[in-house]
């Protein structure tokens, strides 16, 4: 694909691939093998609904990355990379979930081609699409390589955003704000919760304007009630009921990067206990992005929300964020920093975190949560524009 139609600039592609090959140098790897999707995006812009079979970045020390992948996604890479075509190398479909052999004994025998197979080769072993088969084929077909483990080595070079990301983090919240005023406007008792997800969905898919909407990393989190204890539960075919909350927890997604947020709507009058933990959370909420400055710490941000939190009487024993921006599913954390009280990561300009905290309770839950922005001066920059506060529908 020309580079003037890729995402993002070729100064920004080198930038990625320099920060990329440092950390591969300090850690001795000659050879990275990058299996998550979010960072084969990233390094290459390859972009497809291809994951669900093993497809790979190859990043040498010098030269282009290659895309690998199956034969009949090598036109979608042709078409989404900015490599030029000889950098596509498919394997053919006989090695797709098969008993018998393994996509990896291809990506073996290219590495052996290209002169790697007794180089120290970098995989990403804690990912969700590498699995056991594929780290025991490939160390079978490269006896004389040094396999080691990269895990997050490329996560951690994404944390700290260009300004070409942030303009589309930008737009994934202006469609994260448009999800959750749509649902404050159609929640009502008796709507049946599949039917409210469904418009959900649309209105993230639309977006507006340029902020046109891909799909998410994760998709709509949707629970009312006693279900509001559980904070990973989907929408079913029942319907909302009056003196119940229901909190919706999603993500406007733009060209593969997102800006979480969630709210929970209360469905008639609420009790005190929910309006003052409501209170509570959005106080937490704005002592943590107060402190969330360049140069303080992760765990500063956590332990400032736990106070604020403390003082009423309530507690948040989870992690309350994790570092956010570029995913593919099942998950929208970059699997990097924790807002937790015990990650002492710097904060640094360009970093953007799902700031998450949520009440989970007996019989109900709440969450009040942004994406926030840590700036070269001040607190936090929140993303989107919705109110922190309990929505009541009476």
């Amino acid at each position: 694909m020309p580079i003037e139609n890729a995402p993002f600039s070729r100064d920004e592609y080198d930038r990625r691939i320099r920060l990329t090959r440092e950390t591969m140098a300090e850690f001795g790897i000659d050879v990275l093998v990058v299996t998550n999707p979010s960072n084969q995006y990233w390094l290459t812009g390859y972009d497809g609904w291809s994951f669900y079979v093993h497809q790979a970045v190859i990043l040498p020390l010098e030269g282009d990355p290659w895309w690998w992948g199956r034969a009949m996604d090598a036109d979608g890479a042709r078409r989404t990379v900015w490599m030029e075509d000889d950098h596509v190398l498919p394997y053919p479909d006989r090695y797709v979930q098969a008993a018998e052999t393994h996509p990896m004994e291809d990506l073996a025998s290219r590495l052996r081609i290209m002169g790697h197979g007794d180089r120290r080769i970098g995989v990403e072993m804690e990912t969700y699409f590498f699995t056991a088969r594929a780290f025991t084929t490939i160390a079978e077909g490269l006896p004389g390589a040094d396999i080691m483990d990269a895990s997050s080595l490329v996560n951690w070079q994404r944390l700290v955003k260009s300004e070409e990301e942030l303009a589309f983090m930008r737009r994934a919240a202006r469609i994260s704000d448009l999800v959750i005023h749509r649902a404050v406007e159609l929640a009502e008792p008796g709507m049946k919760k599949h039917e409210l997800a469904g418009e959900l969905y649309k209105t993230a898919v639309t977006g507006e304007a340029e902020s046109w909407g891909d799909y998410p990393a994760i998709v709509p989190l949707l629970s009312a009630g006693g279900e509001g204890a559980g904070p990973h539960l989907t929408w079913n075919g029942e319907a909302l009921r009056r003196g119940e909350a229901a909190t919706i927890a999603q993500s406007g997604c733009h060209r593969r990067y997102h800006a979480p947020l969630c709210r929970t709507v209360y469905l008639g009058r609420p009790p005190k206990v929910m309006t003052e933990a409501a209170e509570a959370l959005s106080a937490g909420l704005e002592a943590g992005i107060e402190v969330a400055r360049a140069g303080n710490r992760a765990c500063d941000i956590a332990r400032a929300l736990e106070d604020e939190l403390a003082r009423a009487g309530l507690a948040h024993p989870v992690r309350c964020g994790y570092a956010v921006g570029l995913s593919y599913p099942p998950d929208w954390s970059e699997h990097t920093v924790s807002l937790r009280a015990f990650d002492e990561t710097v904060l640094l300009p360009g970093m953007t975190f799902h700031f998450k905290p949520g009440l989970r309770m007996d019989g109900w839950g709440m969450e009040t949560t942004e994406t926030i922005l840590i700036r070269e001066e001040g607190p936090a920059e929140a993303l989107g524009t919705v109110p922190r506060k309990l929505f009541v529908k009476e």
